[in-house]
């Protein structure tokens, strides 16, 4: 019975890392070979993220009401995010595309303002601080860029995604390889076993 449901889950293991996998290498070649559809995809891809999320945060909230004081901060993030899925796909692509980018430089333009304050911390404690602040003094360069670029942003977080699912793909698939290595290796030893 345990042998079973073991077999069970390892199969299910399996064909989920396999089938993963694939997704992600197909995800990221198309990436690669169509990138202004890409960019359409992506666009679609934040607006739809935002408005699920934002109702799935409303439907949390009234479901918290009468257990935390607060909740109501929970409905406001979830209308806003709704508000800004539903202006996102009627103003598509735009705003979406617009999000992505201010979002990206924004996250690198206060990642490097964190980092150059860090560094800072650490120079007045004595420590090796000159790659945080190169870090830092990197960061903020991208953040404006980013700002001043926003084709080069959109881009550059094409490139990322495109990186990013096509390794993944190849781990998950090198995973699911191990996964059958390792079902061989159990199949043996245990035919050697019986063989004993």
């Amino acid at each position: 019975m345990i042998t079973s449901e073991i077999q069970k889950a390892y199969n299910a293991t399996k064909w989920a890392l396999l089938l993963r996998g694939l997704l992600f290498l197909a995800v990221g070649v198309a990436i690669i070979w169509r990138p202004m559809s890409s960019v359409v995809a992506l666009a679609l891809v934040i607006a739809f993220w935002s408005l699920f999320d934002g109702m799935i945060n409303i439907v949390r909230s009234f479901g918290l009401r009468g257990i935390v004081q607060h909740w109501w901060v929970m409905l406001v993030a979830g209308i806003v995010g709704v508000a800004f899925g539903v202006a996102a796909l009627y103003y598509f692509p735009g705003l979406s595309l617009t999000f992505a980018v201010v979002w990206t430089a924004y996250w690198l333009t206060v990642t490097g303002v964190i980092a150059a304050y860090i560094a800072w911390q650490e120079r007045s404690a004595g420590i090796s601080w000159g790659w945080t602040m190169a870090f830092g003094l990197v960061a903020i360069a991208g953040g404006v860029i980013a700002f001043m670029s926003p084709q080069a942003t959109l881009a550059t977080l094409l490139g990322v995604l495109a990186g990013f699912a096509i390794i993944s793909g190849v781990f998950l698939l090198i995973a699911a390889g191990r996964l059958v290595s390792a079902e061989q290796n159990v199949k043996n030893t245990f035919s050697n076993t019986a063989r004993a």
